[in-house]
């Protein structure tokens, strides 16, 4: 399989992390979708990463569509529960954590778009996507609190979705030092960060 994406995307690494932890072989094709050579919307008519290229030629677009498929490739290290309960718990959580990462890459984009004027620039668009960024850190810390995980008493994708989430805003939003203030999280954050997936992705 070949993976199309950035090093810098949340998405990706999420993918990425997945498959480490599957232990599934692919090949990284680096692709920046703003770049004017990118080749991206051959593959993905979104112009969008992560982008798999399974071993048929067939694509597959959307991190949750990805990981969900490679979810089901190995029994090694299961991610998502089958049914139930517990799989939507997981579900919610990579949506709440992919929402905050939206959240981020629309604020930035806002911010740093080099084809906007600084006049054109809306302070209130970022605003209303950092006011994401918060409430979705309240509801994450709310709902770790007295967990070992976000769901389970194991790894699952909703570990792996809030981890790249906070090391996006590490890595683009530095600033908001979400650690002051989310200590259940912080401890989260940190027990990944021991995992070989992680490092491996950081």
């Amino acid at each position: 399989m070949k993976l199309i994406g950035s090093l810098t995307s949340p998405f990706v690494r999420k993918v990425r992390i997945v498959m480490a932890e599957k232990k599934l072989d692919y090949q990284l094709e680096l692709d920046e979708v703003w770049s004017e050579t990118s080749t991206i919307s051959e593959s993905n008519p979104l112009g969008q990463v992560p982008c798999l290229i399974m071993e048929g030629g067939e694509a597959l677009f959307d991190s949750r569509v990805i990981v969900e498929y490679l979810d089901t490739l190995s029994p090694v290290g299961k991610l998502i529960p089958s049914s139930g309960r517990e799989r939507a718990e997981v579900k919610t959580w990579e949506a709440l954590a992919d929402g905050l990462m939206d959240a981020c890459v629309l604020a930035r984009q806002e911010k740093h778009w080099p084809l906007r004027q600084s006049g054109e620039r809306s302070s209130a668009w970022i605003e209303r996507q950092m006011g994401k960024v918060h409430k979705s850190l309240a509801a994450m810390e709310k709902g770790l609190a007295d967990k070992a995980y976000c769901s389970g008493i194991h790894l699952s994708l909703a570990d792996i979705a809030v981890g790249c989430a906070l090391g996006y805003l590490d890595l683009r939003f530095a600033e908001l030092g979400w650690r002051e203030t989310c200590p259940e999280l912080t401890r989260l954050a940190d027990k990944l960060s021991t995992r070989q997936s992680f490092i491996d992705t950081v």
